[in-house]
């Protein structure tokens, strides 16, 4: 993979680029994101879009701060996170994150903070529509179940591009018994992600992972990083974690270019 320059890279030289891929914590830390972040920065790469990172001036949306109820440090988070945006005149942010996703799109403007954002899986279904990304010919016709992120789908209405992800590179989607308006959340919503499920309630993150076990699937596609902690977490707690594999579009995409 190529050098990825970051903004500061671009500003010095004079130059902006198309969009801003905006990494968030996950994408940054976790051992397993950190792939997600390799592929889809590969993926961008090899159809030629200018993008850059903002690497260490990029801080934590505060979405994990205003669902744990702390609006003070939401506000901090997101101030200045909006004034290096700001800095860097950004126009289009991109990020594989449904977190990052409603927070910056939904929630920044409130705050001065005003920029077409896009998920990832709507760029990547963009690419494949348009012919820049196609299949290889050795993709198989393998069945791939997709699971609805609570982000990305109910609460922002993007159901059509991950799955015509799926479609597009000759993958036969396989709907889940909780799909689309009826999703079942995989149990990390509201900062839930950071804790253990209380003592007597449901374990929303079982259930969810048993209807993936139940459609009889060896693949399962998301495109959130707290989905794909808490889903394959799940599978382990099943003792199904050798039988299905996890994986985020930008993979499934970069496995089939």
């Amino acid at each position: 993979m190529e050098t990825i320059k970051t903004m500061a890279e671009f500003a010095a030289a004079g130059e902006q680029p198309e969009f801003l891929f905006w990494v968030g914590c996950a994408g940054s830390f976790d051992d397993r994101h950190k792939k997600v972040t390799r592929a889809f920065a590969e993926i961008l790469q090899k159809v030629g879009i200018s993008f850059a990172v903002l690497g260490t001036e990029e801080s934590c949306t505060g979405d994990p701060a205003r669902r744990a109820g702390n609006e003070f440090l939401f506000q901090m988070q997101a101030m200045s996170n909006i004034e290096v945006l700001n800095l860097y005149a950004v126009k289009k942010i991109v990020t594989a994150c449904p977190h990052c996703f409603n927070t910056l799109k939904n929630e920044y403007p409130v705050l001065g903070g005003n920029y077409e954002v896009i998920h990832h899986s709507q760029l990547l279904a963009e690419l494949i529509g348009s012919g820049k990304i196609k299949a290889s010919d050795g993709s198989s016709l393998e069945q791939v179940a997709y699971h609805d992120s609570c982000y990305l789908g109910r609460g922002n209405g993007v159901y059509e591009a991950p799955r015509e992800i799926i479609s597009g590179l000759k993958k036969e989607l396989i709907e889940l018994k909780s799909c689309r308006t009826k999703g079942l959340c995989c149990g990390a919503g509201g900062a839930q992600v950071f804790k253990e499920p209380e003592t007597g309630s449901e374990d929303v993150q079982v259930k969810r992972v048993q209807e993936m076990v139940d459609s009889g699937v060896s693949k399962v596609a998301l495109a959130c990083p707290f989905c794909m902690v808490m889903v394959q977490d799940g599978l382990n707690k099943v003792g199904k974690e050798k039988h299905i594999q996890v994986v985020d579009l930008a993979e499934l995409v970069q496995q089939s270019m």
